[in-house]
């Protein structure tokens, strides 16, 4: 597909994500949904704090109403949030303007079902051949009375809140818990600090003052060297920090030490065991996971599933095999229990709990899991040649293999880039070997 990627179609903004391009594809999804999912003939519409999030939000309604659709809109709220509200209003659908954990100069659009899950890759496709279709646009715009209307509404952040609470163990309070929170002048923003102050928690709130071109600026889940920092300077009992709309999450325990997003994955799996939650009697995680998880479920009798790398590909997986929890080493976890994707803040909460249940540290929770090393090398390239055509990169893996190490060759889905993974015990092993490995696929993919 030329439009979508792995998380909704995605660009700089201005550029790849015009106005014009914004509007367009609003109408050929208004289009689709009115197709194949019309209701209410209303569609859900919030952004994260991005500039470019007024532009993309106006051309957006536009493009709606132009084809008859009603928009709600919200403003900032975290992409999870979105998909509950979408359900819990009874819109036709939802629709996020963000761009995640990118920079503030991206932005992008994800689409949401009238139950809230993210859309498929067949109906990105319908969607995308819609946008390309100058006479199914043309016909379907709207005139006199049949345009649709907007309104943006200001009160539905309590629905949220209530919905996110619930998901805490009623029996248990945050009370005595100092918990620092880097809200990565995102989405979140406002939602994060009260959730956590109404549950009891002593709240320590930083970057916290969007200003448009702020959002993950060295803040929040892909910088958390300030909040560990905060951590340790404040003795407080655990740091949370999220990324731009919130559906990430990256913990700091006790000691300032950022947790691996697979060590935070399997204590959560093992708990959730412990208390007979499981289901399915396993977890889904991707392709990226360190085999270290999988060994320390496989103690616990659970087992491992391996999906493509994106959260919506876990979440295919955990509903193909009646699984309840997965998520990424990147920190996109998902309880389906409580949200319909992943979700920074039940994630956050889920760990408090066990924290308090076990009565234990951060860090002693999270030591239970030490990871193996792993190399990861972007490397650059000219012709993306499909891998099973390399000549010699079967035996290249096979050599690795018999070395105990793990071989992940991935192209990138949006630049010429392929992505070497290699993991094993001995990080000397991988070190000698990475440099093999870069050197066949200079020599493989380099014109």
């Amino acid at each position: 597909m030329k439009l979508f990627g792995t998380d909704g179609v995605r660009g700089k903004a201005g550029e790849k994500l015009s106005a014009q391009t914004s509007m367009r594809l609003a109408m050929a999804a208004g289009i689709y949904f009115r197709q194949f999912a019309s209701h209410t003939n209303t569609i859900l519409l919030g952004k994260d704090t991005r500039r470019s999030g007024y532009m993309i939000e106006t051309a957006i309604v536009a493009g709606l109403t132009a084809v008859g659709y009603n928009v709600r809109q919200i403003g900032p709220m975290p992409t999870p949030a979105i998909a509950f509200l979408t359900e819990d209003m009874r819109c036709d659908a939802g629709i996020m303007i963000s761009a995640s954990h990118n920079p503030y100069y991206d932005n992008g659009i994800k689409f949401f079902d009238n139950h809230g899950n993210k859309l498929n890759e067949e109906a990105e496709a319908k969607i995308e051949n819609i946008f390309y279709n100058d006479e199914l646009i043309a016909q379907n715009q709207k005139n006199m009375l049949e345009i649709g209307t907007a309104k943006r509404i200001d009160d539905v952040i309590g629905r949220y809140i209530v919905k996110i609470k619930n998901s805490f163990p009623k029996n248990l309070t945050l009370h005595g818990l100092r918990i620092v929170l880097d809200v990565a002048n995102g989405a979140a923003y406002k939602v994060v600090p009260t959730i956590f102050s109404e549950l009891g928690a002593e709240v320590v709130v930083i970057n916290d003052e969007p200003n448009g071109s702020n959002i993950n600026l060295n803040c929040g889940a892909l910088f958390p060297q300030e909040l560990a920092s905060e951590v340790v300077r404040l003795r407080a009992d655990m740091g949370f920090a999220f990324d731009g709309d919130a559906d990430r999450l990256v913990v700091v325990d006790d000691k300032g030490e950022v947790a691996n997003g697979d060590s935070l994955l399997g204590v959560m799996a093992v708990y959730l065991n412990e208390n007979k939650a499981l289901k399915g009697g396993g977890v889904v995680t991707t392709v990226m996971s360190n085999a270290a998880l999988e060994d320390y479920l496989k103690t616990h009798k659970i087992k491992l599933l391996r999906s493509n790398v994106g959260d919506k590909y876990v979440l295919e997986m955990m509903k193909e095999n009646g699984i309840n929890f997965g998520g990424e080493q990147s920190g996109h976890i998902i309880f389906t229990d409580y949200s319909k994707t992943g979700d920074g803040l039940v994630a956050a909460l889920q760990f408090a709990a066990i924290v308090l249940t076990k009565g234990k540290k951060a860090s002693e929770i999270l030591a239970q899991i030490k990871p193996y090393p792993q190399i990861l090398l972007n490397l650059k390239i000219t012709n993306k040649k499909p891998l099973e055509d390399i000549k010699g990169l079967k035996e290249l893996e096979d050599s690795l293999k018999k070395e105990n190490i793990r071989p992940l060759f991935r192209y990138s889905g949006t630049e010429n880039l392929i992505r070497l993974l290699l993991e094993g015990k001995n990080n000397d092993i991988l070190q000698k070997r990475i440099e093999e490995v870069e050197k066949f696929f200079k020599k493989a993919l380099n014109d």
